[in-house]
């Protein structure tokens, strides 16, 4: 029905079927609406000026026409979950020191270590054979082959 409503306001509808399409104008509210419509979109496309000028002002008075909301006002109050995460991170704040400082008490109690200066070589030579030597130790022999 849409289609017929176009092609009549084009001009490429025939005579009889204007005639039906009048009558289903008037009588289906569907098929008024898309009519309207179609009519409204035409005036747009080319400039006509079917909308009022004064819209905006419209519109305002009808927002001045709106009750107006009172709502309170936003209390002041702190928050206590802020509260909670305020303390919580004090309290962290402060284990957090007690273990740096308890570590801190218990180096400076230490007695330096020597470190041998000189091994003997009895020991090198026990060990060695037991220890890898350089990086070849890591290293295990694999066999490739390349297909022609």
């Amino acid at each position: 029905m849409k289609e017929k409503i176009s092609a009549l306001m084009d001009g490429d509808l025939a005579i009889e079927d204007a005639e039906y399409l009048m009558k289903a104008v008037k009588t289906d509210g569907e098929v008024a609406g898309s009519w309207s419509t179609y009519h409204l979109i035409g005036d747009v496309m080319r400039g006509n000026h079917v909308l009022r000028h004064d819209m905006t002002a419209s519109i305002m008075r009808e927002i001045a026409k709106q009750p107006t909301v009172l709502a309170p006002k936003a209390s002041l109050s702190v928050n206590k979950p802020m509260i909670w995460s305020v303390a919580a991170s004090v309290a962290a704040l402060f284990f957090v020191g007690m273990v740096v400082l308890n570590q801190q008490s218990q180096e400076a109690n230490l007695v330096p270590i020597e470190i041998a200066q000189n091994v003997p070589s009895e020991y090198l030579l026990a060990h060695q054979s037991m220890s890898p030597s350089n990086a070849a130790y890591f290293i295990q022999p694999a066999a490739f082959v390349q297909d022609k």
